[in-house]
């Protein structure tokens, strides 16, 4: 099948597609990991977003429905050098692609394309199957609406209040586009989550009667999550407050701070990040904004920062009860080293 990637630059890229026919548009990323392609592809931070992969082939052990982190695909494209068509096991990523709807190009220099967006920053593009028509691809990326002007957290959120029982303590969860393994971390230590979504009142949330509230990850711009911005500043001091990656940095406008886009952000699952003791840890990361550090207001300190470029990757503040992380420490990229640092902590909080 024919298929072409276009670029807002004015590049473009010939393929072979694969899955369904059809147009897609987005913002065009890279992540740096070898396995868990399915992990990321159904990982809601992705929404609005098409997903290159820079490991050069893609596919190889089929799809592996039980480490899916949502029900469904929410990456908007795929964009693969190779495409394994014969897995060893499970259903072939092209026969899941196919059934579902969904849009992949395979045949890329995804080595070329990975460093012209390390180097420029990440771009809108395109993705059309079924065609190879540059001129359109090229057109449409250049109307993609920027990611930062885009509300995609209501599309992610669930849509009224759930509750999975539990023998420890109480959690309130804002689902801003929560993963399974989150989820999983949090049950798996009796946590009784009282789920809500990215819109819930803070009355609503204080009504459970929570021993503290967690703020998922979630897709986008965290300046967009005005109302979830809002509901945590009047939550901050009522009870211990937990957040990963999207969940950082709406604890981090919720205080005062700034949350700039980064030129490409950090994706994959070999990122080293450095905590205050001077330990280093391999996480697992999927953002394109981060907390500005310099804006963090006193009281705050930064417990981790990215060996790469010495971002914020985490901060506390004891006096306020409030403890967050950019990077995923549920992904076990360590493999259960953050996880257990992360979790084994919020749970010896509320105790």
């Amino acid at each position: 099948m024919k298929a072409v990637l276009g670029l807002e630059n004015g590049r473009y890229f010939f393929g072979e597609g694969f899955g369904a026919e059809g147009v897609t548009g987005g913002e065009l990323v890279f992540t740096t990991q070898m396995t868990g392609y399915m992990e990321a592809l159904t990982d809601p931070s992705y929404h609005g977003q098409i997903l290159l992969f820079t490991y050069p082939l893609i596919g190889n052990y089929g799809v592996d429905t039980k480490n899916f982190q949502n029900p469904r695909v929410w990456a908007g494209g795929c964009v693969l050098h190779e495409l394994c068509r014969k897995p060893a096991q499970n259903l072939s990523l092209h026969s899941f692609f196919e059934e579902q709807g969904l849009l992949g190009i395979s045949g890329i220099d995804t080595r070329h394309l990975t460093i012209s967006i390390r180097e420029q920053g990440t771009v809108k593009a395109a993705l059309i199957t079924g065609s190879d028509d540059w001129q359109e691809a090229v057109a449409i990326a250049k109307k993609t609406p920027d990611i930062t002007t885009q509300s995609l957290i209501p599309d992610v959120s669930c849509r009224e209040y759930q509750h999975l029982a539990g023998n420890g303590p109480r959690i309130a969860v804002i689902d801003l586009g929560i993963k399974t393994n989150m989820i999983k971390s949090l049950s798996s230590r009796g946590g009784d989550l009282h789920i809500f979504p990215h819109n819930a009142r803070p009355d609503e949330i204080l009504a459970c009667h929570p021993r503290s509230l967690f703020i998922s990850n979630g897709p986008g711009d965290p300046k967009q999550a005005k109302e979830t911005v809002k509901t945590v500043s009047e939550l901050i001091g009522q009870m211990p407050v937990f957040g990963i990656c999207m969940g950082n940095q709406i604890c981090g406008l919720s205080l005062g701070a700034d949350c700039i886009k980064m030129k490409f952000g950090h994706r994959g699952a070999n990122q080293p990040v450095r905590h205050i003791d001077g330990t280093i840890a391999i996480s697992s990361q999927n953002h394109g904004f981060v907390v500005d550090g310099d804006t963090l207001p006193e009281g705050c300190e930064v417990t981790f920062v990215n060996c790469n470029d010495g971002t914020v990757e985490g901060f506390q503040d004891r006096s306020l009860d409030i403890n967050c992380v950019q990077f995923h420490p549920e992904a076990h990229a360590g493999p259960h080293d953050t996880e257990k640092q992360f979790f084994d902590m919020m749970f010896r909080r509320m105790a």
